[in-house]
């Protein structure tokens, strides 16, 4: 995820995000579909196909957001506020669930919020509305895990992983045709890289939530902001500053702190019954 936001910061000012998002799509499609062949009955019949409709409309809606904040902002910067999508899922889950927010819960939210503030910093650094994009990812992904935890039960790794991006296809394509700009080849081999790795990151996250707890594969999962300082660093000379680190840590020790608190609250439910 890390090089494919780099690659988007690096040609975003050639090719429209729209038709990033239709390439990443359609070069998706043809790297699984040997897959599809080696498999088909498996891979082209979702067993809950509205939720599988979903997954893939909202995975579209992040990839917009995701590309265009890679636009505007630095790597760096958008996955420290993606950081706290965990915060804003434990609030979703409180609203679903009717729990109340109190606790462990409450504090690990407080605790998001206040790491969020540091990276923005509202009012004290200049607006970028790359924020406001990076935020709508949040929102958008709070939801999906949610699904992607429904079809786990019932799909295949793969078979989301195909039906995503077959969903994605059709819904970047019609903005993408009103934005056209014809591809040199060179931005088509970007496009293509981007397919390959979001093929990738769709098989291997949806593998890891069925194997690892989430708690563990939540803290890998921060890994990704020294990855993304490095690959900024080094494809744009960006520096990140100091803040984005102090936020980032707050962000995610709240997170997993909360998952934490969530992981051993289901241990004990489970001894009770």
């Amino acid at each position: 995820m890390v090089v494919q936001l780099g690659i988007v910061r690096m040609i975003a000012n050639d090719i429209n995000v729209f038709e990033i998002v239709f390439f990443r799509a359609l070069f998706s499609c043809i790297f699984i579909a040997p897959l599809i062949v080696g498999n088909p009955t498996v891979l082209l019949k979702p067993n809950r196909p509205v939720i599988m409709g979903i997954c893939g409309f909202l995975a579209f809606a992040a990839g917009v957001c995701f590309y265009f904040a890679a636009k505007h902002m630095p790597i760096a910067d958008i996955t420290a506020i993606h950081f706290s999508r965990p915060i804003f899922a434990a609030i979703l889950a409180s609203i679903v669930l009717k729990e109340g927010l109190k606790g462990p819960r409450a504090i690990a939210i407080i605790g998001g919020f206040v790491g969020a503030a540091i990276i923005i910093r509202p009012g004290l650094v200049e607006f970028n509305v790359g924020i406001f994009f990076v935020l709508g990812v949040v929102l958008v992904q709070t939801w999906n895990p949610i699904n992607r935890r429904l079809l786990s039960q019932s799909e295949h790794p793969d078979t989301v992983a195909v039906w995503t991006q077959l969903i994605v296809l059709p819904l970047a394509m019609i903005p993408a045709i009103f934005f056209w700009i014809t591809p040199t080849i060179e931005l088509l081999f970007w496009m293509a890289t981007i397919g390959l790795l979001e093929m990738l990151n769709q098989r291997v996250l949806a593998r890891a939530y069925i194997q690892g707890e989430t708690v563990i594969v939540l803290a890998l999962h921060y890994t990704r902001l020294p990855l993304a300082a490095i690959a900024g660093y080094l494809m744009f000379g960006e520096t990140a500053e100091v803040w984005i680190w102090v936020g980032a840590i707050v962000i995610a020790a709240a997170a997993l702190y909360l998952a934490q608190h969530e992981r051993r609250a289901e241990i004990i439910n489970a001894q009770k019954k």
